[in-house]
């Protein structure tokens, strides 16, 4: 028996070992259209691999996937965050937890990863066939028909496909022509273009906890954000990104931001304690220091945001001043008129509908034989290891339940 999956990056692979464990007297071919295997893996979280997040209850992982929260609960019910831990240990890969709950191979080098999964395939059985696709899928009598893009054509018993996410619409055509559901793919996981020359200067600044609004939404993030040469980044806007992927792009990437860059403070309490510090340097420059947490530079931008001249004495503060300068901690307004995403590590909202999947096997509900895992779902996490982790958990499913065995074709 023959078992095909294509996609090569995490979930294809995983899928690819998990079939071949399963069906051990079955060839399981891996083909891969580039030139390269685990590309995005290699590459992410920096080039140490965000594994997984270290969240052990099932209840409160779902809450990182703006899309499948729902649906991922029984799927994690098979195979979860510490069935991940548990499974790369027992490959001799240690894993270690940083205090934001992100998971990371000890040695903090993706390679770590890459070559666990690489040497778990090669020790299961499974082939590789690189620089080759697939570019159609033809059922027959109960088995597939593939035309690889060298032309050739095989058939195989079962097929996986993991081919992760694609950009636009057409890139799902050929699974709309086997009777799915294609919900249209737009950017997640991107950072906020915002014209602000000053702003821009002071690139490279983070916040440890700021809280993130979007004006006329509910749409809010709490976490880190780091201000970059084009906007704003960190956690706190990648999340947000993610939550409102569908709401930003119906906008164009246009709409106010709103920071609260003293999250913690009330307006009262805000105000108790500049008045203090008012009190305590009446007669010293506002700007000659920061009284708050916050970097000199970016407390000087709040100053010129609240229109208060460096050069003012705290004693020469006026009312109206003081009040404007609370209101710019705690809800500084910038529009934002964009996008960034980084093509290595590019995640979309989309895909193939799980309304068309049986989540306790992955198997079409359309084309029986046929199973998915990966990106190419409408699944997508925030950052910190949940788009791995559903990666995992969905090519673990995939691949047990390829049975009989399966032939793999896996692309980058």
């Amino acid at each position: 028996m023959e078992i095909a999956i294509i996609g090569g990056g995490a979930a294809g692979f995983f899928g690819a070992i998990a079939g071949a464990e399963t069906n051990k007297n079955s060839m399981v071919i891996l083909f891969e259209r580039s030139g390269k295997l685990l590309a995005k893996l290699r590459i992410s979280g920096g080039g140490r691999c965000n594994v997984t997040q270290a969240c052990f209850d099932n209840g409160l992982l779902v809450q990182g996937y703006p899309r499948g929260h729902k649906e991922l609960r029984g799927p994690f019910q098979q195979f979860d965050a510490q069935s991940t831990v548990d499974w790369f240990t027992a490959r001799g890969v240690r894993l270690k937890t940083e205090p934001d709950g992100r998971m990371f191979p000890t040695t903090d080098n993706s390679e770590t990863i890459a070559q666990c999964l690489l040497q778990s395939a090669d020790d299961s059985g499974v082939k590789i066939r690189m620089n080759t696709g697939v570019d159609a899928i033809k059922p027959i009598d109960g088995k597939f028909e593939l035309t690889l893009s060298n032309g050739e054509k095989m058939i195989c018993d079962k097929v996986l496909i993991a081919s992760g996410s694609g950009t636009k619409l057409e890139h799902f055509n050929w699974l709309q022509e086997l009777g799915h559901e294609i919900v249209p793919p737009l950017p997640s996981l991107f950072t906020f273009n915002i014209h602000d020359k000053p702003l821009a200067e002071l690139s490279g600044i983070s916040v440890e906890n700021a809280t993130l609004k979007i004006t006329g939404s509910k749409l809010q993030q709490t976490g880190p954000l780091l201000i970059t040469h084009w906007g704003v980044s960190g956690p706190a806007v990648l999340k947000l990104s993610a939550w409102g992927a569908r709401e930003f792009a119906a906008s164009n990437y246009r709409f106010e931001l709103v920071i609260n860059w003293l999250t913690g403070y009330t307006e009262e309490s805000l105000r108790a304690f500049l008045q203090a510090k008012k009190e305590e340097s009446i007669r010293k420059n506002i700007s000659a220091f920061s009284p708050l947490t916050l970097p000199l530079r970016l407390w000087k931008w709040i100053l010129q945001k609240a229109e208060i001249p460096e050069e003012t004495k705290w004693a020469d503060c006026s009312k109206k001043q003081f009040n404007k300068l609370v209101e710019t901690f705690l809800a500084t307004r910038l529009q934002v008129v964009g996008k960034s995403t980084f093509k290595e590590e590019f995640v979309t909202a989309g895909g193939v509908s799980l309304k068309d999947v049986n989540l306790k096997t992955m198997e079409s509900k359309k084309c029986p034989g046929l199973f998915f895992a990966g990106e190419v779902l409408d699944i997508d996490g925030i950052t910190g290891g949940y788009n791995f982790q559903a990666a995992w958990t969905t090519g673990w499913i995939a691949g047990n339940n390829l049975t009989p065995a399966t032939f793999v074709n896996v692309e980058p």
